[in-house]
């Protein structure tokens, strides 16, 4: 098996072997772009070395010819003092993960090489600040040693001089930093930076492979979904300097606008520097634009590039490029992070200018960020002023307490929004970034690491705010004099690079026409329909906006649950004789007709499905805990003023016990509950029936169903639909009855409960707790740490679990069509939503999905995916 591929001969390969970032070299060599050249190390020898915790053995032999064909292109040699050529090794897996693995350049220095470069390049500034950074990389990289002892150095050199930017530095400067850094490389690794080239090169291609298990990128895998297997590549590459004077600089840009989706090319640059400089953030860099004005030609032939990239690739492109004393060099090509707005723009675009497919474009869109498109933004005219202007790096708006490192910004999310607030982020940031709302940086601009990877992650992020002084030690930032202390509320907005002060008022997002249409062609492609959850008239016509074709649970106590309700509900609990039950029946009935009414209203023309009371009836109650407080208090003051006072509470306290049970979600619920207070399903099959009569007498198409929760029998199911069928005959209606699949029984006996079921629907968040044996109350205690050491790949309550819970599905599924073909079955527990999950009800063959109304665009764009997902792999097994 070969391990080493020239970019000029590994065009005819794919990502799975170059990885992303060697797949886009290869590619723009072969388009005859200004690559310098170089080559590839395959992710297969990235799994061998893992798997066998040893590189292949002829890795190293084809590093060696592959090295001495570019010593042979370029005209230089490694390790030469008199004509060096210095390299790069960067990684590049599969799928873009920008900035989690590592890099390390100017590889080949050595105290002889970096005399012969200086004198070369008539240089010496240059020569030995290419000199320190490599020191600096390979001592951070290769070796773990805190680049903050170089920095701190670095620091205190250019105070000591009086200079603040390190272009001011002098050769002689940077010489005498040089001999600091081996010295603290040797203080810290027990030996002296090593002289031989051919060593540096080796352990800098080890290091790549190495860090695709550090934490950063084992973290950033587990937010976008990115297999552990893969591994990735090492690309091995001429250097090219952004740092020989003026008349050379470095920068990164899109093909389009990453935000907007606007067709005109966007990014940033410095002059005189080398490309970390941008992506670090350390100093805010220039906009591509104003790059004509420094270097016309470089920025002519940069443009021209982008187009080429975007006709060739027919996606945005994010590219990487450096110009060396007024000449272009392309680094990197690649599939660009980009907001869902920018997604949606851009997938039209394309198809409109007839480039690729409607199909195309639908699969194209970013799941994992679509549903900023429906974020909060502040409401127009709040009034608020705001304290600081940054760069909308990211769009959306949160609001959240100030931290200032990552590991608070985990700690704190666990009970409170927070806002990650930090001077510049670094990819070890990632899992702070991960769970703060919103992130806000002092440097960096739009290319910089915090912008692209909140964009990755639908994450609000104004950064480059450079009247943003962050002073960690004394947990507080300052804006113009003014101190925020960390724990204070800030809001900021993506979208416009705005920050305030404590929290701002917020309206709905907006879809804008491109995305509507988009919508439109996935909802073309996708099989599975798509229906909300939806408990009230709000809530169902804000699902109907954003396409639900109907509603696929409605719970009806959350109906209950208002302040003015909830009194009586327990009315109805407690009731001493049958007409005080009656009479709270009564009322509770007109209320839910008047729900059901507004409900199927919003809904006219689409189904329903209305899912019969299934919380236990101790939830509508007093805690015990308080009653006996309450009890305690009145009974030491009691006297004849508050003793009716205390009767009435004592008696409501008894009847708590009796209704206590010792694991409620599991006792008197459901159908259980239907069984033993008959009256209770009655008054809402009652009220339903009235809604609909109403509806149907005005001219309207109510189309109501009806479910019946928590079946773990036939003979359940059998008794409450004869309760439900005699209600609904005495106003001469028929309607559809079905069961909801909550336990684990009700999926093995799924043949029979289809005899007196019109439909079937799985609640899968119950059918997960109860598969699993996890309380949904109490499982996030542990569920983190179980993902953590990899005990489970994902939380199964926001993921469906296939192997276990989707097998209890499957067989379900199965054996309800034996029985009766053409029965409807679908999904209504929050796993409706979710993309994995929506893949599964598809191939599994499920009619519908149902999620939050806020979910809908996800999942409408999650069945199209699916469906052109199984269309391609159907083609190429045929």
């Amino acid at each position: 098996m070969k391990f080493v591929y020239a970019f000029s001969e590994a065009h005819t390969l794919g990502k799975e072997q170059l990885g992303g970032k060697g797949a886009g070299l290869s590619a723009m060599t072969a388009l005859g772009l200004p690559v310098p050249p170089g080559f590839t190390v395959t992710t297969e020898a990235c799994r061998s070395y893992h798997m066998q915790r040893q590189t292949p053995a002829s890795l190293w032999q084809e590093v060696q010819t592959a090295l001495q064909q570019l010593e042979h292109q370029t005209g230089k040699a490694f390790g030469d003092p008199k004509n060096p050529l210095l390299l790069s090794v960067r990684s590049g897996a599969r799928f873009s993960m920008p900035g989690m693995m590592d890099t390390i350049l100017n590889l080949g220095l050595t105290d002889d090489v970096v005399e012969g470069l200086s004198v070369l390049t008539g240089d010496e500034g240059f020569a030995y600040d290419a000199y320190r950074r490599l020191i600096q990389m390979f001592a951070d990289v290769v070796l773990g040693i805190s680049r903050h002892h170089f920095e701190t150095a670095l620091e205190d050199l250019k105070l000591s001089r009086e200079v603040q930017d390190d272009l001011a530095l002098s050769g002689q400067d940077l010489k005498e930093l040089v001999g600091q850094y081996k010295r603290i490389f040797k203080r810290h690794a027990g030996f002296e930076f090593p002289q031989s080239p051919q060593f540096q090169l080796q352990e800098a291609i080890l290091a790549v492979f190495k860090s695709w298990g550090n934490r950063r990128a084992v973290t950033y895998r587990k937010l976008h979904h990115i297999p552990e297997h893969l591994g990735t590549a090492a690309n091995v590459q001429a250097m090219v300097f952004g740092n020989l004077g003026e008349n050379s600089g470095t920068g990164v840009g899109f093909t389009r606008d990453p935000i907007t989706g606007t067709p005109e090319v966007f990014g940033e640059f410095l002059l005189n520097a080398q490309g970390e400089d941008v992506v670090a953030g350390i100093r805010t860099p220039q906009p591509l634009s104003e790059l004509q004005t420094h270097l016309p030609e470089a920025h002519q032939q940069l443009l021209d590039t982008a187009k080429l990239l975007e006709e060739h690739f027919l996606d945005m492109q994010d590219f990487e490029f450096t110009i060396e004393q007024g000449k272009l060099f392309m680094l990197q090509t690649r599939a660009g992070k980009r907001s869902a707005r920018a997604a949606f723009k851009i997938a039209h675009d394309l198809v409109k200018a007839g480039k690729i497919s409607k199909a195309d474009a639908v699969s194209r869109i970013d799941l994992a960020s679509l549903e900023q498109l429906l974020y909060p933004h502040p409401v127009e005219g709040h009034g608020q002023k705001a304290v600081l202007k940054g760069l909308p790096a990211s769009p959306g708006t949160a609001s959240g307490v100030v931290v200032f490192s990552a590991d608070e910004a985990v700690e704190v999310s666990r009970t409170r929004p927070c806002i990650l607030v930090t001077p510049e982020t670094s990819p070890e940031d990632i899992h702070g970034m991960a769970s703060a709302r919103g992130i806000l940086t002092a440097r960096g601009g739009m290319t910089s690491h915090a912008a692209v990877v909140a964009r990755g992650m639908g994450c609000p992020a104004v950064v480059g705010a450079g009247d943003l002084q962050v002073d960690r030690e004394a947990g507080v930032l300052r804006i113009h004099g003014q101190q925020i202390r960390a724990g204070e509320t800030i809001t900021l907005n993506g979208s416009t690079g705005e920050v305030f002060l404590g929290s701002l008022p917020l309206q709905e997002g907006v879809l804008e026409a491109e995305a509507f249409e988009v919508l439109s062609w996935a909802d073309g492609l996708r099989r599975l329909e798509v229906r909300a959850n939806a408990d009230t008239p709000q809530d169902a016509r804000r699902a109907r906006e954003n396409g639900a074709q109907g509603i696929g649970l409605c719970r009806t106590e959350h109906m209950f649950f208002s302040e003015e309700r909830i009194p009586l509900v327990r009315q109805m609990i407690l009731a001493r004789t049958a007409q005080e039950e009656l009479e709270a029946l009564r009322l509770l009935q007109d209320l839910q007709r008047r729900d059901f009414e507004a409900i199927l209203l919003a809904m006219d023309g689409l189904p329903v499905t209305i899912r019969l009371m299934d919380p236990p009836l101790h939830e509508f109650l007093p805690q015990m805990s308080d009653l006996l407080v309450q009890v305690t208090k009145l009974s030491q003051q009691r006297s004849e003023t508050n003793e009716e006072e205390y009767q009435e509470v004592l008696e409501l306290l008894e009847r708590v016990k009796q209704l206590h049970e010792v694991n409620p979600m599991m006792g008197l619920r459901g159908a259980r509950l239907g069984i033993t207070r008959p009256s209770i399903i009655c008054m809402q099959v009652h009220a339903l029936a009235q809604a609909t009569q109403n509806l149907l007498n005005a001219g309207h198409k109510p189309r109501p169903e009806i479910m019946i929760p928590l079946t773990g029998t036939a003979e359940e199911l059998a008794y409450v639909r004869q309760i439900v069928e005699e209600v609904l005959s005495s106003h001469d209606l028929h309607l559809p009855i079905g069961s909801m699949i909550e336990v684990p029984r009700a999926c093995l006996v799924s043949r029979q409960l289809t005899r007196s079921a019109d439909f079937l629907s799985f609640g899968t968040n119950d059918l997960t707790q109860m598969t699993y044996g996890y309380s949904r109350d109490d499982a996030s205690r542990f569920l983190g740490t179980y993902v953590e050491k990899g005990l489970l790949e994902f939380d199964p309550f926001t993921r469906l679990d296939e192997a276990g819970v989707g097998s209890l599905i499957q067989l379900a599924v199965q054996d309800a069509r034996k029985e009766r073909p053409g029965i409807k079955l679908g999904i209504c527990g929050e796993h409706g939503g979710e993309r994995h999950s929506i893949a599964f009800f598809h191939r599994v063959g499920l009619d519908y999905v149902s999620c939050s109304p806020f979910r809908l665009l996800a999942a409408r764009l999650s069945a199209a995916q699916a469906a052109l997902k199984t269309g391609h792999e159907e083609a190429v097994l045929a």
